[in-house]
């Protein structure tokens, strides 16, 4: 079976959960379209996505990024948290992924059975999650305006994307569980320093973000997760591409860090759950 007909027979087995971003009705398949009763309609892609946003939207996440990045968390450098988060979670469960860039993070929550949606703003991300061998549906939408009906996510995933916690909200059924990664101040630290020590972006505090969580969530549980991801220079080389961290840093300083990579990449991270 093609995958456009895959995914239009996944999605016509979900009960009604995504909203029309036009007039908020909700969507429901016809053949390999999402129709409104106002009749929006938005036509699945040949890879059995959808694209929500009235035009795109200029990112730095640029196809050779992506492409590293999906090299990277393949090759197990997200796997430690993404493998709490995944014990969490039971076939019963809808999952959404908030930014979920390439999707790989979403594919492997979907391994626990659950029925797995990715959104990610980067029409070029969703063009990569959508040749993934997986059941999740992906999507390009944007954070601000989720394309859902409220209360329709048992499970939300936050990985290093910004929290949006009012549509955070709106769309999690009660008794929903939310999980939220966020950086410690080691996180990458080779880069960190190798890229930026001695000037103020040397050091990272998460303490802003954490603080605004537990604000929204003060019933919030914090999880240390701690541990050295083994890399090649090539694995090191994917690392370096694909994190924010590194695109502003002098040429010199990226280019000496691949002349001599570290032999790990320390991945310290918060999960905040509720």
């Amino acid at each position: 079976m093609r995958k456009i007909a895959q995914k239009a027979a996944w999605l016509a087995d979900q009960s009604p959960f995504l909203a029309c971003p036009v007039c908020r009705e909700p969507l429901l398949i016809e053949e390999t379209s999402l129709v409104c009763a106002n009749g929006h309609r938005f036509d699945l892609s040949r890879k059995g996505t959808a694209n929500f946003l009235n035009a795109p939207v200029k990112t730095e996440y640029s196809r050779p990024m992506l492409e590293a990045r999906r090299r990277a968390l393949a090759n197990g450098l997200f796997d430690p948290f993404l493998a709490e988060i995944k014990g969490q979670l039971t076939a019963t469960d809808r999952l959404l992924d908030i930014g979920c860039g390439e999707g790989t993070p979403t594919a492997k929550l979907a391994e626990s059975g659950a029925a797995a949606v990715g959104f990610d703003i980067s029409q070029p991300a969703i063009e990569l999650a959508g040749s993934l061998a997986t059941s999740a549906f992906f999507c390009v939408a944007d954070l601000a305006h989720l394309p859902f009906l409220a209360g329709r996510f048992s499970a939300i995933v936050d990985l290093f994307s910004p929290g949006a916690y009012e549509e955070f909200d709106r769309v999690r059924a009660p008794e929903s569980r939310l999980f939220k990664v966020i950086p410690q101040a080691d996180y990458l630290r080779e880069l960190r320093q190798g890229l930026y020590g001695g000037t103020a972006k040397g050091t990272y505090s998460n303490e802003r973000v954490l603080t605004r969580f537990k604000a929204a969530y003060p019933q919030a549980k914090q999880t240390a997760i701690v541990y050295d991801h083994p890399v090649d220079a090539a694995g090191f080389a994917d690392v370096l591409a694909m994190t924010p961290l590194s695109w502003q840093a002098p040429a010199e300083k990226r280019e000496a860090m691949l002349a001599t990579p570290p032999a790990s990449i320390h991945v310290a991270v918060d999960l905040l759950t509720i």
